[in-house]
């Protein structure tokens, strides 16, 4: 990034490759961090699940503890990350993918680890597909946002009275509206990272550049976890 200043300082540059080539780098950031978050959780679910603590969570309430926790983080970092350090804020998102890894080590639990694999990789090829397409569409998702954004939070408050109704219809509703919204959700937030990338990001300085980066790992890292956990329900083969 420095390197890029001193060029935009000497002219070397328009404006227009400024924004280009500052977008890309920043996305670069931003999935690089991605894949450390979706690494640490991957491997944390592994040792959690080896060294048989996911039985004792599973039926521990510091299953719940942990889940409340998380969604702290998540609130905290969102309502923070502008008065936070950075070194925080990326401790803060390490600090969440570790927790998450735990809980997610209950899934093992639940299906066969060939079928975790298998919709892991389905996972991920939609989800690619869904970043690529948000890259490179020249229509503006900002609207669909707001839409997808409104069917998260239905599918919130769905999954909560569940656990009271305890219906098979729901659970596959909801986990059905599931995938779309993610897959969605995928597409607009890449298109939103790549436009603060786009829009004078540089200029605000190296702490606003790994602030933004922790945040909009956070949000692909979201939509990656949750995708993977709606298309697991009609993938995963029961353990």
């Amino acid at each position: 990034m420095e390197q890029l200043q001193s060029r935009v300082q000497s002219r070397d540059l328009t404006r227009a490759e400024v924004q280009k080539e500052v977008s890309t780098v920043f996305l670069a950031k931003v999935f690089n961090w991605m894949a450390v978050g979706l690494g640490l959780t991957g491997i944390v679910a592994l040792l959690t699940v080896s060294s048989g603590f996911a039985q004792t969570l599973a039926a521990s309430p510091l299953y719940w503890l942990l889940l409340i926790g998380e969604v702290g983080v998540v609130f905290y970092l969102a309502a923070r990350v502008e008065k936070l350090e950075p070194g925080t804020a990326t401790w803060l998102f390490i600090a969440y993918s570790v927790m998450n890894g735990v809980t997610l080590s209950v899934l093992f639990l639940m299906y066969s680890g060939a079928s975790i694999a298998s919709t892991f990789l389905i996972t991920a090829g939609m989800f690619a597909t869904m970043a690529v397409y948000g890259l490179v569409t020249k229509r503006d998702l900002s609207g669909i946002g707001s839409f997808l954004f409104m069917g998260l939070i239905g599918i919130l408050l769905a999954s909560i009275v569940n656990i009271f109704l305890q219906s098979s219809s729901l659970y596959w509703a909801v986990s059905a509206i599931g995938v779309f919204v993610f897959v969605g959700l995928t597409a607009y937030d890449v298109q939103r990272i790549k436009q603060i990338g786009e829009q004078g990001i540089m200029e605000q300085g190296e702490a606003a550049i790994q602030r933004g980066a922790i945040m909009g790992a956070l949000a692909l890292y979201l939509d990656f976890i949750n995708l993977f956990i709606m298309l697991l329900r009609f993938f995963g083969g029961r353990d």
